[in-house]
């Protein structure tokens, strides 16, 4: 008899704190956001969309040095280069597979002149299989778009490097 009013002023006690934790929850502010409206903050580190990026002059990045395809874990890049008259190498094709992309980083990682980088977009879902065999010109449109935020990004996270 004692141990079932035990029981029920132990329980009592337990229901009352718990309803007055929710009443206290419901005065403070939001945590979620309205997603498709409202964006939260993404890392400078935040590994998305690929992207080859351009000097302030316009001249791409990539010297064909062949590091990114060599690390990448995944064999999702594919580099073919041809030289150039003053002897230097340029790519002629630069395509990343990004069905078989693991977003490890490595390819940023390992490009001496931060020519290929991973961006800040992660919406870019599509329809068909097709549209996510990245080209050269698909990647370069992809810097050209996120110049400032990935200038940005590279400054900020070189601190770490």
């Amino acid at each position: 008899m004692n141990l079932n009013r035990i029981l029920k002023t132990i329980f009592l006690t337990e229901f009352f704190s718990a309803i007055f934790k929710a009443i206290r929850e419901i005065f403070r502010p939001k945590k979620t956001i309205n997603y498709p409206f409202e964006k939260g903050h993404i890392s400078p580190r935040f590994r998305g969309e690929h992207a080859l990026r351009r000097y302030p002059n316009g001249e791409e990045r990539c010297i064909a040095c062949k590091l990114c395809e060599a690390v990448c874990p995944a064999q999702a890049i594919t580099i073919e280069s041809e030289e150039r008259k003053d002897g230097s190498r340029k790519t002629t094709k630069y395509d990343i597979d990004m069905l078989k992309c693991i977003y490890c980083g490595l390819c940023q990682e390992s490009c001496p002149v931060d020519a290929i980088v991973q961006g800040p977009n992660f919406e870019f879902a599509t329809e068909t299989r097709e549209e996510l065999y990245y080209n050269k010109e698909k990647l370069l449109d992809n810097g050209d778009r996120w110049e400032s935020v990935l200038a940005k990004n590279i400054k900020t996270d070189k601190i770490y490097k």
